[in-house]
């Protein structure tokens, strides 16, 4: 089947953030788009602002009666409750229904595949790839797991010749792409409720690796025989040296096979962007990309909402919002902001997201923050999951003070805001996947 020859394109779940992607691409490509999700958000409503009907009822009477299994392809989040009623009158009625990592295997199968794996960076790294190849103004989709700065949207749009698309280890969907071109920025352990073992996780990293038809980039510190390495002050096929701060941009060259980029600017800051920059250069330069278009691309780039997104105030106080949940995550972005802003008081507000995370990686996430002398833990945040006995906010301020002898503040995100307002801050750091990030407004609003 070709997964562009129908007429309406059915979505339940669109709101999530990698299937409103695929709506906007089936929406480009002159189809009608409309579906269901539980609540409505700022992304439903850009949806429905941009010509997408959405509905909040689970209901079959909500179904137009246009919508047949002959004319319309119906595409699902695995989020959804299998007794979704609307799932369910799909499947029973002989409807071609789809998870949302089919799709996207089937868009990749016709496009030229530009794939980023990795249990950190995909995000970044596929939006700088997808940017990148924007500006080089290559027929190309970037679907990406957040709202890039440059085009308010969580997809780049430029035509349908090259996907790239984030290769997602979470239920190895990774596995249904076609990639041509990939890399893989990291394989820590992840998702240990899904693959039980770090092994079994490294497995299905180098599983992908072995799918991938034409080149494959990693990280210099990852083991997958004849694969390009990549690194950050450490020689490899490509790596980036000579690293500078200069007014609010960082710099660094970019050492590859066969020369040299000198001074490439950035705003994105910390190593582990320039990494992941690495990695979408690398890429880029394998399709044909010049060296003038990927220095005017990573000048240009703004950065992605909820990685390092920052508000400065009148009188200087800095307000940073981002995405970190995971131990390396949060040493990163810790990293980053004390190398950004030398010399400043931090104070750190960390959601945890997932009980089961929060479980497996209690030791590591006490190191990471124990690193902040300020610091207000919120209570977990479940997403997908029952609490685990045991397993809360307050048990991880424990682990903190054992290390540092300072115990957190540990209160609920209803509370959060009013507690962050007791402290004298040069700058405050939200952290977390959950809704945490429903602070940063307010506190732009106080701080303005």
């Amino acid at each position: 089947m070709n997964i562009k020859d129908y007429t309406y394109y059915y979505f339940i779940g669109i709101g999530g953030i990698g299937m409103s992607a695929l709506a906007r691409y089936f929406k480009l490509m002159g189809k009608n788009v409309l579906g269901y999700d539980k609540t409505q958000t700022k992304l439903t409503e850009k949806l429905m602002e941009e010509g997408m009907p959405i509905h909040f009822t689970d209901n079959v009477e909500n179904i137009p009666s246009e919508i047949n299994k002959e004319n319309t392809v119906v595409i699902y989040t695995p989020a959804v409750f299998k007794t979704h009623s609307e799932l369910v009158y799909f499947q029973e009625n002989g409807f071609n229904v789809f998870k949302r990592s089919e799709v996207l295997g089937l868009i990749t199968k016709s496009t030229t595949c530009l794939a980023v794996a990795g249990t950190h960076g995909k995000t970044t790294t596929s939006s700088l790839l997808g940017h990148i190849l924007k500006v080089a103004d290559l027929k190309s989709t970037a679907f990406v797991g957040g709202i890039v700065e440059n085009y308010n949207s969580n997809m780049i749009f430029n035509g349908d010749e090259i996907s790239v698309v984030e290769a997602d280890e979470f239920d190895r969907s990774f596995l249904r792409l076609s990639p041509d071109i990939a890399c893989i920025t990291s394989m820590d352990a992840d998702h240990l409720d899904i693959y039980g073992e770090k092994e079994e996780l490294e497995k299905s990293f180098k599983d992908f690796g072995n799918i991938v038809s034409q080149k494959l980039f990693v990280q210099k510190d990852i083991d997958i025989p004849n694969a390009l390495k990549y690194a950050v002050e450490e020689e490899a096929d490509y790596f980036a040296d000579n690293i500078q701060l200069e007014d609010g941009f960082f710099t660094f060259d970019l050492t590859y096979p066969k020369g040299k980029i000198n001074h490439i600017k950035m705003t994105l800051p910390g190593r582990h962007n320039i990494e992941n920059a690495v990695a979408a250069i690398a890429m880029s330069m394998e399709i044909g990309v010049t060296e003038e278009q990927i220095k005017e691309a990573l000048a240009s780039f703004k950065g992605i909402k909820r990685r390092f997104s920052r508000h400065v105030a009148a009188d200087g106080k800095v307000i940073i919002d981002d995405y970190a949940h995971h131990p390396t995550e949060l040493n990163a972005i810790i990293r980053a902001t004390k190398n950004f802003y030398p010399n400043k008081s931090i104070l750190g507000i960390f959601q945890p997201h997932l009980f089961s995370r929060t479980r497996d990686f209690a030791d590591d996430f006490a190191q990471s923050l124990s690193k902040l002398e300020n610091l207000i833990l919120i209570d977990i945040y479940p997403a997908r999951e029952e609490p685990i006995n045991g397993v809360t906010s307050d048990w991880l301020a424990d682990k903190i003070e054992k290390i540092n002898g300072t115990r957190p503040s540990v209160v609920s995100l209803d509370n959060a805001y009013d507690k962050i307002l007791e402290h004298s801050t040069d700058i405050i750091l939200l952290m977390g996947a959950g809704n945490i990030d429903i602070l940063y407004e307010p506190l732009k609003t106080n701080f303005a």
